[in-house]
């Protein structure tokens, strides 16, 4: 510590004499940029803004201090060679032109309402129904105008397995499995379907071992049902998991059921029955420790009768009813709603008093 407190007391030394030799010019620029760049670092912290008349004022000094001085400065040399190439830049940039006047919000509204209505039209199709209409419209501002309103290209926005499940949700059905562990570490897989339209549960059973077999003559069952009842489907949505085998799906053509498989690992190909996972688990398994297929059973059976009759739906056709839920022709007595209870309390469904 004496040694080094001796070195930098030595230097201080060395620097104090070295003043004696610069002139009072050179003392009073360095003083001057001293100031200034105190004056900068007041101003905004951390990290300052230069204006343009900072830089002037800093440049102009830089050019009175010594050469070992100005590198020891906010302002590097390398700075100053930085500001000066932008400044010749400026000075030589040509002039921007004005570009394509902007069009009328009535006329943007028109492109966007092209693109939202007609899912597969690109950019080049909606400017030739502009131009059929009389509007003369550049594809790239069309491309501005879709992108500012949040529209996709048209590449994304061909959605063709999303209008497929639109324009057949009549005859739709789609099934799928699931799986509980219950107390004891054992995990059961439990088989469904549902109606894409209605968003109707069918619960088809519950096993430990699902074997091809067993899926066959959940099928069966699923097919004599749907037989008794004169069913509309006409197309059923599955997965690729080997449990569906050849004999699965003769069962359903048997009835006149087109089967539609998915893509590999695409769960959104078949989101409602996704859908319904999410929410069977959420609302009720995951909130009740399951002793046994037994108990799964009457667990299942419980919701996907509150799920039919007891539960609002946000489908686009759904209005937030159920699917066998009977209209109330006239608004209930807020005195007379009553409440059922589900599972012990754990479903709750809300209906006015007799």
């Amino acid at each position: 510590m004496s040694v080094r407190l001796v070195y930098r007391l030595c230097g201080q030394v060395l620097s104090w004499l070295a003043l004696f030799a610069r002139s009072s010019a050179s003392k009073d620029a360095e003083i001057l940029a001293l100031r200034h760049e105190v004056a900068v670092l007041r101003r905004s912290n951390p990290r300052p803004h230069l204006s343009w008349p900072d830089r002037a004022v800093l440049a102009g000094l830089a050019r009175m201090l010594p050469k070992a001085l100005r590198v020891h400065r906010m302002v590097t040399p390398g700075t100053l060679l930085r500001w000066h190439r932008r400044l010749i830049a400026a000075r030589w940039r040509q002039p921007t032109p004005p570009g394509r006047p902007p069009i009328g919000d009535e006329l943007a509204a028109l492109i966007v309402r092209l693109a939202r209505e007609n899912r597969t039209w690109g950019v080049v199709r909606i400017q030739g129904e502009l131009r059929r209409l009389g509007h003369r419209v550049a594809a790239s501002t069309i491309r501005k105008v879709l992108r500012a309103n949040g529209v996709l290209p048209s590449t994304r926005r061909d959605d063709t397995w999303r209008a497929f499940l639109r324009a057949q949700a009549d005859s739709l059905l789609a099934i799928d499995f699931f799986h509980i562990d219950t107390v004891t570490l054992k995990r059961l897989y439990v088989a469904f379907a549902i109606e894409i339209k209605t968003r109707r549960v069918h619960l088809l059973g519950v096993t430990e071992h699902p074997t091809a077999d067993w899926v066959v003559q959940v099928a069966r069952g699923l097919a004599s049902d749907l037989e008794e009842t004169g069913h509309r489907f006409r197309h059923l949505i599955r997965d690729r998991d080997a449990k569906f085998g050849t004999a699965f799906d003769t069962v359903f053509a048997s009835i006149g059921i087109e089967i539609v498989l998915t893509a590999p690992r695409s769960p959104r190909m078949n989101a409602f029955a996704e859908r319904w996972i999410g929410s069977a688990r959420r609302e009720c398994t995951d909130r009740v420790l399951i002793t046994g297929e037994r108990h799964l059973r009457h667990v299942l059976d419980a919701y996907v009768a509150h799920h039919n009759a007891g539960r609002s739906h946000q489908g686009d056709r759904m209005r937030l009813r159920a699917p066998d839920d009977e209209p109330i022709p006239f608004p209930a007595q807020i005195d007379r709603i009553r409440r059922r209870q589900c599972l012990g309390g754990l479903l709750n469904e809300y209906r006015p008093a007799a």
